[in-house]
């Protein structure tokens, strides 16, 4: 598992996500929490090349309780 960034915000029932680094997951990756639960999946990748964003559609948690949370990539 490779950690993708933490949660910085929810916008239009998207959690976004700060990348960590410019090794971003591809979109469609699955993406879990710290306790292995499944997320959502990434939608989009936007933002600058160093440090991206990923816009991750969650499963079933509001993206709001989401927020703060670190996230990784299966």
């Amino acid at each position: 598992m490779k950690r993708a960034g933490d949660v910085v915000r929810s916008a239009q029932g998207l959690a976004i996500v700060r990348c960590v680094d410019e090794n971003h997951p591809d979109m469609g990756a699955e993406v879990v929490d710290e306790r292995l639960s499944d997320v959502g999946r990434v939608v989009d990748v936007f933002g600058p090349v160093e440090k991206p964003y990923l816009a991750v559609s969650p499963d079933e948690a509001s993206p709001a309780s989401l927020l703060g949370s670190k996230v990784y990539v299966r």
